[in-house]
């Protein structure tokens, strides 16, 4: 059994993942709050979660030890007394809930949920007014009243978080350490509660060194990061990471600290030298790092089409003084600056869609460049991506297809879908 944490490659053996299986927070997606809570289309519960139970069914029979987010988080609530009602007080302050007697009969309903796991499922749920006791005549204020008004009041009282089946973007693990992440919108930043709690107390992973925390004041989503290697780490400046956060995760990797904080790690001790900053243009259908390439091989990626030519790279590195992190612009092209990256004489860049740019604009938006690997050389992908998975299985490429005609209405791949534990150093 691999115990603790160890992310140093993109490509290495994996032994342990998490993921995080759809259920009844998908249930609470209607068409009115499909925009603010990230969604473009209402999967169908039972066949996501059939399909999402095949590619946890894959992982295992690859050799992967599959971990559930929900799982870990019971797990760490029930390791230390006064955790669980710490993380009920937590999530109501972070659900935005303002009317006092509908927030104590949400405190109520949680209370009332003797099991651990069912409590973190049940916020992740979200809550539904009809749910509650919330008669008029009960209102304190006028916050509660709005919520007892049949007409005017919101069918949620506290809305789901759906896109928690992305496990990837909550927090990051590299190399020893995690980057807990702040992530851009509301929604999803109440994910970030989930991780915060697994590493502050599961008895295993409590502990970790925090390369980046969820009250930093910049966003970054882990979609956008990308370990290339023992030394070195990718990550996109987009849609949804900030470059004022990579400042920051760039100083905590190389130096320990940020500008002006008490030294948290000793410089090295991540084992990252280099941070690759790559500029992304910031729409949806790109969103994130991920979503435009990804490593299938030790001197192969899948990339868009697409992102060519529009990227722009830069370096940091350690400066000549102490806490001074160097920043070098690298005017080349993309398989030119991931080879050196890589210590390699070349690398190979497999366009998503070949050269057909309908196919290309049609697979990119259903994840065909999202790809999450199993061992160097063999990856899983969404099956739907015909195009692209036979210019992949022509380029010797082995291929583990997973059924997705409902999860990709997440707008994720199986990249997207699962956050690496641990992976044998290559």
């Amino acid at each position: 059994m691999c115990e603790g944490l160890n992310v140093r490659s993109e490509i290495g053996r994996l032994r342990k993942v998490m993921l995080s299986r759809p259920g009844a927070e998908l249930l609470n997606l209607s068409p009115d709050t499909l925009a603010p809570l990230l969604f473009d289309d209402i999967p169908f519960l039972e066949e996501a979660q059939r399909e999402h139970d095949a590619f946890a069914r894959m992982l295992s029979e690859e050799g992967v030890e599959v971990l559930y987010l929900d799982e870990l988080v019971a797990e760490a609530l029930d390791a230390v007394p006064g955790a669980r009602e710490e993380f009920c007080e937590r999530w109501l302050d972070e659900s935005g809930l303002c009317a006092a007697s509908a927030r104590r009969a949400v405190r109520e309903l949680l209370d009332d949920v003797e099991d651990t796991r069912s409590l973190v499922d049940r916020c992740i749920a979200g809550v539904r007014a009809d749910e509650l006791d919330l008669a008029p005549s009960s209102a304190s204020s006028l916050a509660d009243l709005m919520l007892t008004d049949g007409n005017a009041g919101s069918p949620l009282v506290i809305d789901p978080i759906p896109n928690v089946y992305f496990t990837r973007d909550t927090f990051s693990v590299i190399g020893s350490g995690v980057s807990l992440n702040s992530m851009l919108t509301s929604t999803r930043r109440r994910e970030g509660l989930l991780g915060e709690f697994v590493f502050r107390y599961h008895p295993e992973y409590a502990g970790a060194p925090l390369w980046y925390r969820r009250d930093d004041a910049h966003n970054i989503e882990g979609g956008d990061v990308l370990v290339l290697g023992a030394d070195v780490v990718a990550v996109g400046i987009s849609e949804r990471t900030s470059a004022a956060a990579i400042d920051v995760l760039a100083h905590r990797l190389l130096w320990g600290s940020a500008p002006g904080e008490a030294r948290g790690a000793r410089a090295g001790e991540s084992g990252i030298g280099r941070v690759m900053a790559f500029s992304i243009p910031h729409k949806r259908s790109f969103m994130h790092l991920d979503t435009v390439f990804t490593q299938v091989d030790v001197d192969t990626f899948t990339v868009h089409p697409g992102i060519l030519g529009t990227l722009h790279v830069f370096e940091l590195t350690r400066g000549a003084r102490e806490g001074e992190v160097r920043i070098r612009r690298l005017d080349d092209t993309l398989d030119t600056i991931l080879a050196r990256a890589l210590g390699l004489d070349a690398v190979r860049l497999v366009k998503c869609g070949g050269d057909d740019p309908i196919a290309a604009a049609r697979e990119q938006w259903n994840d065909g460049s999202n790809t999450l690997a199993v061992r160097p050389g063999r990856v899983m992908v969404y099956q739907r991506n015909a195009v692209t998975n036979d210019i992949l299985d022509r380029a010797g490429v082995e291929l583990l297809e997973i059924p997705s005609a409902e999860l990709s209405r997440g707008r994720g791949g199986p990249h997207c879908m699962s956050m690496a534990f641990w992976r044998d150093d290559l």
